[in-house]
């Protein structure tokens, strides 16, 4: 198996063709990284969401 200069030195790096590796790192051009999060919404600000009518929670 060939060593892949991309891997964070864990010998475990699986990366795929778009440099994401399975642990959630993702190859930035120079460095395995971790992706940015997602950037969530804040509950006032979100489209009107549809209550879940399996959520027990739900009214």
């Amino acid at each position: 198996m060939n060593e892949d200069l991309r891997c964070c030195g864990s010998g475990t790096c699986i990366i795929d063709a778009d440099g994401r590796c399975w642990c959630g790192q993702q190859w930035d051009g120079q460095k395995m990284a971790h992706a940015p999060l997602a950037k969530v919404e804040a509950p006032g600000q979100a489209a009107a969401a549809q209550p879940d009518p399996n959520d027990p929670r739900s009214p």
